[in-house]
């Protein structure tokens, strides 16, 4: 099977200003999402979608393919992931190129490696499913749960207040990092969370959303822990 890595870093980050490109632990983050998809092994291609030419630079600088760049449509602030992964198939045919397989990766997300990515595919590969998607377990059983009416905490499930946290059935949560799923079912849901989806759970030490500067600095001490 023919396996694109396609790693999306548009240039206009809100939150945290040049986020795709800031300095994570010495290197630009995104460097950590291209060298861990071409260390796999697994990717016939591994290119980065933006509308950015310094985020191209960059990436190309660390061995990832820019063929073209994103076009006015997707590089705005109401594009989707999936609007992108469609211009990017679409341009890749336009150049006679196909790929069974499309990995779609976060380029703020170091704690990808090369051994999860290929393991990713290969599990899908073998797999009858239409995409793999890494999750997480909920650290607290969501079973537990609380909302606030009126001024007073209510239980939502309070059926489940005297269960053993080990009988509650466990809960996951994207990791946010990557997608693998076979090209033609996105093409027939326009969809990366649809179908038969299998997962590969990842440990909470593994994963960290990055949307503030709080979240950045927590990020580097879970990757210092990792790699020590």
């Amino acid at each position: 099977m023919k396996a694109l890595a396609l790693i999306t870093a548009r240039g206009g980050s809100k939150r945290i200003p040049r986020k795709n490109i800031k300095d994570f632990n010495g290197k630009p983050i995104i460097a950590y999402s291209i060298e861990a998809a071409l260390g796999s092994g697994v990717f016939d291609e591994v290119m980065v979608s933006t509308d950015d030419e310094e985020i191209a630079e960059i990436s190309r600088s660390y061995g990832a393919q820019v063929p073209f760049l994103r076009s006015e449509k997707t590089s705005n602030d109401y594009a989707t992931t999936s609007d992108v992964i469609n211009e990017v198939i679409s341009e890749y045919e336009k150049r006679g190129r196909r790929f069974d397989i499309l990995t779609c990766i976060y380029p703020t997300a170091p704690f990808i490696t090369a051994d999860k990515l290929k393991k990713a595919v290969e599990d899908l590969e073998r797999s009858d499913a239409d995409t793999l998607i890494p999750v997480v377990r909920f650290s607290y059983p969501p079973q537990r749960a609380m909302e606030i009416h009126d001024g007073k905490l209510v239980f939502r499930q309070p059926e489940n207040l005297k269960a053993r946290s080990q009988d509650l059935t466990p809960h996951f949560h994207d990791a946010g990092q990557f997608y693998v799923t076979r090209t033609e079912s996105f093409l027939k849901t326009n969809n990366l969370l649809m179908g038969s989806i299998i997962p590969l759970e990842l440990s909470e030490l593994e994963v960290q959303d990055i949307d503030n500067e709080a979240d950045w600095k927590l990020a580097e001490l879970k990757y210092n822990l990792l790699n020590k």
